[in-house]
């Protein structure tokens, strides 16, 4: 890894990284023993190739990991890879709580990350479900029949927000809770934006 090819935005991340640090200056190191390109995307150290975003590193509270975009797609000989949620259709995750044991895997990883760069090169695709595949609370639904402008609006949202809609407000466990999540969109959905629009 020459200083030529280290991104200083994620110079800075490590130069701040509270918690993770040591973890992620080796997960850092094995990615560029990949030959993979260097950025700073979503606040987080990313590895790309040729453009496109390949395994990106982030820390949670009792664990690091490698987050592979396309993970789904991915061998998985050690069955090491992780789906963080059954919501997460594309990606997957190496997990770590030590800077030893990503050590003692220094080869694994590289056979993982060698294995998304063959993914990403052969122009594989993830098979998304449809968004009428994704459970809608009945809450939400009910809402829909009682104000035909709101399905309207919701209909013409593009699927992705759609999608990130109904997993929001599916996501609460109680049904009061989803209904103030929902009455505090349906602004939103009216104007045609997304969740995070």
């Amino acid at each position: 890894m020459s200083k030529a090819d280290l991104n200083p935005k994620v110079d800075a991340f490590l130069e701040t990284a509270k918690s993770w640090r040591g973890e992620f200056e080796k997960l850092r190191k094995i990615a560029f023993d990949c030959g993979l390109t260097e950025e700073l995307k979503w606040g987080q150290p990313c590895y790309s190739l040729e453009g496109t975003n390949v395994v990106l590193i982030h820390g949670f509270k009792d664990y690091c990991a490698y987050l592979f975009f396309k993970g789904a797609l991915m061998k998985d000989p050690g069955g090491i890879l992780v789906q963080q949620t059954d919501n997460v259709q594309a990606a997957r995750q190496i997990r770590f709580t030590s800077l030893e044991q990503i050590a003692s895997m220094d080869n694994v990883l590289k056979d993982y990350i060698h294995n998304a760069i063959e993914v990403e090169k052969a122009g594989l695709k993830v098979e998304l479900k449809k968004t009428s595949e994704f459970s809608m609370p009945e809450e939400f639904q009910s809402k829909l029949v009682e104000l035909p402008d709101l399905k309207k609006a919701f209909e013409a949202l593009t699927p992705g927000r759609q999608r990130a809609y109904l997993l929001h407000f599916s996501s609460a466990k109680q049904s009061k809770t989803r209904e103030t999540r929902i009455e505090k969109c349906v602004p939103q959905i009216l104007s045609g934006k997304g969740l995070d629009d």
